[in-house]
């Protein structure tokens, strides 16, 4: 196991409730293809997509899976209280229901969506059928802090300490630092969120404008909750292109029509200097390690 701080970590509890779809006035989105469709997108309770299910193929864009959360005590859902909810909140940390129909279910953080600054948060099929907009989550906010004590050279963010011990790390001989993903994303793929001054909340884009492409490295082919590799791109300090460099991270929205956009990737750790090594598994989703989806992955994994 993966020795790290974890025990010194704080737990704390971040709030939030079940965000309302929103549409702009008009509703059309334009697509890289120039032309103009009106699709639904963020916020919600998205009974019919869960962690697990393809990221692709959805009449949607930026489709939220499973339950899409902020805080309301900020403005709008923006502000430092959301901003609190948004970048404590860690993936795989434990969400509670604590009001309304289905108050006493338990969830799992999957992601964090910029832009929109939502939470993204999976409960099984029959708790989303007694869910409505308004309900209130609280998380068990745990994760931010986290070191892999002797890997100095890797970044932990965003991630779950419990999560981290199912994911099959492992240290080589030269302290690299090895990672099961699902696959491999160059850096001239990504898009929206790149520039950012912090990897700590929200998320950056696959774009998949070049569908060729996509299609030629399997990207097309990836699930919400997969865990994927971003060649030369540093986390560290925001996001930037960095040769050498490697973000790890996890799928959270769906692919979208917008040019500069696709799947979302929140960053769970990240290596300016390549100490982590990407290793190819084609199971290597949260939802599998958290026994989710044992209708997609079956067992979780001992």
């Amino acid at each position: 196991m993966l020795k790290t701080n974890e025990v010194r970590l704080v737990i704390q509890s971040v709030i939030g409730e079940v965000t309302s779809p929103r549409v702009r006035t008009p509703p059309y989105r334009v697509s890289t293809e120039g032309v103009p469709v009106v699709l639904p997108g963020t916020g919600g309770i998205t009974f019919n997509v869960r962690v697990g299910d393809p990221a692709f193929g959805w009449a949607a864009d930026h489709v939220e899976p499973g339950v899409s959360a902020r805080n309301r005590e900020s403005k709008e859902g923006y502000g430092p209280e959301n901003e609190g909810f948004n970048c404590l909140s860690c993936v795989g940390n434990e969400a509670v229901v604590v009001t309304g129909g289905a108050k006493g279910e338990k969830g799992r953080v999957t992601g964090k969506h910029g832009g929109i600054e939502h939470v993204l948060i999976d409960f099984g099929w029959k708790v989303l059928d007694r869910m409505v907009v308004g309900d209130k989550i609280q998380v068990r906010a745990h994760g931010q802090g986290l070191k892999i004590l002797d890997q100095p050279a890797v970044t932990v963010m965003n991630l779950d300490p419990g999560l981290l011990h199912l994911m099959g790390c492992r240290v080589d001989a030269r302290r690299n630092l090895h990672v099961p993903v699902v696959c491999r994303v160059p850096p001239v793929l990504m898009g929206s969120g790149v520039g950012s001054t912090s990897a700590y909340s929200g998320d950056y884009d696959i774009t998949t404008a070049d569908k060729a492409l996509i299609s030629h490295l399997g990207i097309d082919k990836l699930r919400f909750g997969d865990i994927v590799a971003i060649d030369d791109h540093d986390s560290s300090y925001g996001r930037a292109f960095r040769r050498g460099a490697v973000t790890i991270g996890a799928v959270i929205h769906s692919d979208c029509v917008l040019a500069g956009h696709g799947p979302g990737v929140t960053a769970l750790m990240t290596s300016k200097e390549g100490k982590i090594v990407p290793e190819l598994h084609p199971a290597a989703n949260i939802a599998r390690y958290l026994g989710l989806r044992k209708d997609v992955f079956g067992r979780k994994p001992r």
